[in-house]
């Protein structure tokens, strides 16, 4: 058993507001051989695949099996799903590498977000007796949200429109990007209201996309990437699933998941999957992050959200940013259900 693993290689689709095809296995085929690549293997090579995906957004029972056909019949292979982000498919994978079972795996997400009714969709992440019956969609929660946090001052509608700024601003050097721009922020808070308090620019826009990462365990990694992002802590929180159970201004298990992954204070930059501009606010509070920090770099989640590909691909291209020498120490963070309610921290360094 080795408690060294690194991130040696990442890739992901462009994030596009229709990716053309209702098949996962064209989009992701693709994906692998740029993953696979960028880490010096072939697909023969994994010894654990893991992937993250969504019945209810594919509309058909077991959808991931048929992507599973992207990695082709033969030779077997060792496999699992996990019905959320990749991000945490990544966890799985990551413990499966401590726990001796395998020295490499490739994680990988995917979604067609555009085949239906997002915003409906992920009602059916609520709580099933109470909230779930009402049908309330995800951009009205995200509001309800932002109404909590405004009135009580924590976040301004003029910061809010700062972050939409910055990450358009971010995006425009970043290929895979849906949306990106240089707008001033007083342009953007001329727009008129999607929910209120959120307007277009505060919302990220429906995406189909997909994302795959391979990580290795000690010298195996060492062999492979000349830069291994090497995983110094992991960990990952959840809240209370019922609305009127917790309060929307905070983030504990984003605080809770920072402190078990041990998140410094002398990061290089974080990547933050944050749907709405509000939620990099209250995940900046959570997190204790200092103005020294850069944040979300590619542009983030406001630029381009394939579902259940978005989280891990904050993590991937964070660990880009290791693996090629732009930075040293960064994070990667992933939400999953209603208003933060779950999230993940994943910290990675460069190799003293």
């Amino acid at each position: 058993m080795d408690e060294n693993v690194a991130v040696i290689g990442f890739a992901q689709a462009p994030n596009l507001p229709s990716a053309g095809t209702t098949s996962g296995v064209e989009t992701l085929v693709p994906v692998f051989q740029q993953a696979l690549t960028s880490a010096g293997l072939d697909r023969r090579d994994i010894d654990f695949w893991c992937s993250g995906s969504s019945d209810y957004l594919a509309g058909r029972a077991f959808s991931f099996v048929n992507a599973v056909d992207a990695i082709g019949a033969y030779p077997p292979i060792c496999e699992s799903h996990v019905e959320m982000d990749a991000a945490w498919a990544f966890y799985e994978a990551y413990v499966k590498i401590l726990a001796g079972e395998a020295k490499t795996a490739l994680v990988y997400g995917f979604g067609k977000a555009s085949a239906g009714e997002l915003r409906r969709v992920l009602a059916l992440q609520l709580d099933p007796y109470v909230s779930a019956p009402l049908w309330p969609d995800s951009v009205s929660i995200a509001a309800l949200q932002a109404r909590f946090a405004l009135d009580a001052g924590i976040v301004t509608e003029q910061a809010m429109a700062e972050v939409a700024a910055r990450s358009r601003a971010d995006a425009i050097d970043n290929p895979y990007a849906q949306v990106s721009g240089r707008d001033a922020s007083g342009d953007l808070l001329a727009g008129p209201y999607v929910a209120d308090p959120l307007r277009k620019h505060d919302c990220a826009p429906v995406s189909d996309g997909a994302a795959a990462l391979v990580l290795a365990a000690g010298d195996r990694a060492r062999e492979l990437c000349e830069r291994p992002a090497w995983i110094t802590g992991l960990a990952h929180r959840i809240d209370p699933q019922g609305l009127g159970e917790r309060d929307l201004t905070a983030v504990p298990s984003a605080t809770d998941a920072a402190d078990a992954a041990g998140l410094p204070d002398d990061l290089d930059l974080i990547e933050l999957h944050a749907p709405f501009t509000h939620q990099e606010l209250l995940l900046r509070a959570a997190l204790g992050l200092s103005d020294r920090v850069r944040i979300s770099p590619s542009g983030g989640a406001l630029c381009g959200n394939p579902m259940f590909s978005a989280g891990l691909a904050r993590i991937g291209t964070a660990a880009e940013q290791v693996m090629s020498g732009r930075a040293r120490k960064v994070a990667g963070h992933a939400t999953s259900g209603p208003a933060l309610q779950q999230n993940l921290i994943c910290v990675m360094e460069a190799e003293s």
